[in-house]
């Protein structure tokens, strides 16, 4: 399986203005993957609406491989219908178009909208939908992230980490350039309604071209917020804001204090200037590879499975042993208990009894489960 590379990350704070009005920024610089500013980057926060970058990530995936179109519709259920505002207020039983779908997400955040993407992608069940979302947050190097839903809303499971969702997001933008002008648009008609925005660094930062906002009453405000100046490009993650003129203006200036980094030679201008940075040479983040991870949806059906593992490397190596014994391309599914199924999923009876019985053969235990 391909993978995006990333090295291990090593923790750096830094005393902004008014530190205690929000609980996590970063502001890296896009083009190398490296972090220029870093406070609390690996403390695990909710994610609220900044989940639906990753929905995003697969629908985008989706349209990539042909599972998608941009013109398809998408037929709301009444699950989607009664998901909780902020929403469109799609009634059950109608249809939205997928470029549609993706402008309600990247623009208004309509969590309905979200729950119509996972279900039709993932087989009508949002859960198996995050669970998806959970394995490849994995594959892409994300490695304090866990999804419930496809939209944010409350969860006390559903957790990320301003590193991961810089992570997320510079993976969007590196796998799927094509669909990155979504994240810029400021206003969007929709049945006669128009809905704007909700990141204000559109209008008012030079530069800014996205990205995502997000909140509810546990998370408070978050902002990603990308912008590209002289060749290079930023990336801010602002998580845990009072409201949204601290995670506009906190974005700003992590931007700013980025930009005058990469001006000179990505050091500190002055010891009076705050944010005070972190030592950007010893970066976080590795650039990433070129080449996207391979998503695997579950197709129903019959499936193998090849064991529960409490760690990810452990169910890696299964995956590596079960594809040079038997040939057979397994992934990884979270269970939300804390441990990591290897499972091959989508195949008929008869193929998942050979493949049950090959691997019995070889030493490899495994089950079949429908």
């Amino acid at each position: 399986m391909r993978k995006i590379l990333f090295v291990l990350p090593l923790i750096f704070s830094c005393a902004f203005a008014h530190a205690a009005d929000y609980r996590a920024a970063l502001v890296a610089d896009m083009n190398t993957g490296r972090v220029l500013i870093a406070e609390n980057a690996n403390q695990t926060n909710y994610p609220a609406s900044l989940t639906k970058i990753m929905t995003l990530y697969l629908t985008f995936d989706a349209l990539e491989h042909g599972r998608l179109h941009l013109d398809d519709y998408l037929i709301v259920s009444t699950s989607a219908a009664a998901a909780a505002p902020v929403k469109l207020g799609l009634t059950a039983g109608t249809k939205i178009r997928v470029e549609d779908a993706i402008i309600a997400l990247a623009v208004y955040s309509a969590n309905d909208v979200a729950r119509v993407l996972a279900e039709n992608l993932k087989g009508g069940k949002e859960g198996t939908f995050a669970s998806l979302m959970t394995r490849v947050a994995r594959e892409i190097g994300l490695s304090h992230t866990n999804f419930e839903n496809s939209s944010g809303l409350p969860d006390d499971d559903h957790l990320s980490t301003a590193r991961d969702i810089a992570l997320l997001s510079m993976a969007v933008y590196k796998h799927f350039p094509q669909y990155w002008k979504y994240f810029g648009i400021k206003t969007w008609t929709y049945n006669g309604k128009t809905y704007t925005n909700g990141n204000r660094l559109l209008e008012t930062y030079p530069g800014c071209d996205g990205m995502k906002t997000g909140y509810t009453n546990k998370s408070k405000y978050s902002l990603v917020a990308t912008a590209a100046r002289g060749g290079n490009r930023l990336i801010s993650v602002v998580l845990g804001a009072e409201n949204k003129d601290v995670r506009s203006s906190v974005s700003a200036r992590l931007l700013n204090r980025g930009f005058e980094m990469l001006n000179n030679g990505g050091k500190s201008t002055g010891a009076n200037q705050t944010p005070t940075t972190a030592p950007v040479t010893s970066p976080i983040v590795q650039k990433y590879a070129s080449d996207a991870p391979k998503i695997q949806y579950s197709t129903g059906g019959v499936g193998v499975q090849f064991g529960a593992f409490s760690s990810v490397d452990s169910a890696n190596s299964m995956i590596s042993r079960v594809q040079k014994v038997l040939g057979a391309s397994a992934h990884v599914e979270p269970t939300g208990t804390g441990l990591y199924r290897v499972r091959v999923n989508g195949l008929s009876e008869s193929a998942a009894q050979n493949l049950k019985n090959r691997a019995i053969s070889a030493g490899i235990d495994c089950y079949v489960f429908h």
